[in-house]
């Protein structure tokens, strides 16, 4: 089952802010400080593809496992065809029987992935459909790769394992962060687009710091990677073989 949609969502969120009281004007003279308070909503919209595995049943009690994947740069825009490209969203055309919910948003042109926007969708997928959070799992490609170290890096508590493509992250950050997550990840030798050298840091400061994390590299693959990793099915099962309640 296969559905595109455009999702609105409204987020609180609270600051410490300039001003003493909601509503009316300071009062307080200056040379003091003291603890303040700003509620603000803000919109979020996004467009993205939805898989629903053939099997879905939205009645049923079962909770499916589920990839969030982020596509690359040349993917960016308001055409959403244009995401099934590559990865999950373009397995799923061919395989309805696919084990995943896959979620695969869009980002919008001259933008990069927006940490708040990629949590607001999650949110509301996990909302509306039957997601097992135990089971969550993000990967991505070249921007996709960065945006999913990113992500991962800020909200390590929402993802299962994770596996980035032809990206690279914060190191220093991550080894905080990432503590005790299953990472694979894929880089081809000969990419001119993103350096391996990117990926390599983060692998180098991971096992650095006692982490089990995979790397593999492609030898005589330039920057499309991806290609040999979505093809790999035992990426598939190795997520599945992971829950994040087991780190």
């Amino acid at each position: 089952m296969r559905r595109l949609t455009l999702i609105t969502v409204a987020m609180s969120m609270l600051f410490m802010y300039g001003c003493s009281t909601i509503g009316r004007k300071s009062s307080h003279q200056p040379g003091q400080q003291v603890a303040c308070e700003m509620s603000k909503k803000v919109e979020v919209e996004i467009g993205y593809q939805l898989f629903l595995p053939a099997s879905y049943d939205q009645k049923e009690k079962k909770d499916w496992p589920m990839i969030l994947f982020l596509h690359g740069a040349g993917e960016r825009g308001d055409d959403l065809e244009a995401v099934k490209m590559h990865g999950p969203p373009m397995l799923v055309e061919s395989d309805p029987n696919f084990k995943f919910v896959v979620v695969s948003p869009q980002c919008p042109k001259g933008q990069f992935w927006d940490i708040a926007v990629l949590n607001a969708l999650l949110d509301e997928i996990i909302e509306k459909y039957n997601i097992d959070q135990d089971r969550i799992y993000l990967t991505g490609l070249s921007m996709g790769g960065y945006g999913t170290w990113n992500l991962s890096t800020y909200h390590a508590d929402r993802f299962a394992a994770i596996a980035p493509i032809c990206g690279g992250g914060q190191a220093r950050l991550a080894l905080w962060m990432l503590k005790g997550m299953p990472i694979w990840v894929f880089h081809g030798a000969k990419d001119g687009t993103v350096p391996i050298s990117e990926s390599q840091t983060m692998v180098d400061a991971l096992k650095k710091a006692g982490e089990d994390i995979r790397f593999t590299i492609y030898p005589e693959t330039g920057h499309n990677a991806w290609v040999q990793a979505y093809n790999t099915p035992e990426l598939f099962d190795w997520f599945l073989s992971h829950k994040r309640s087991d780190r």
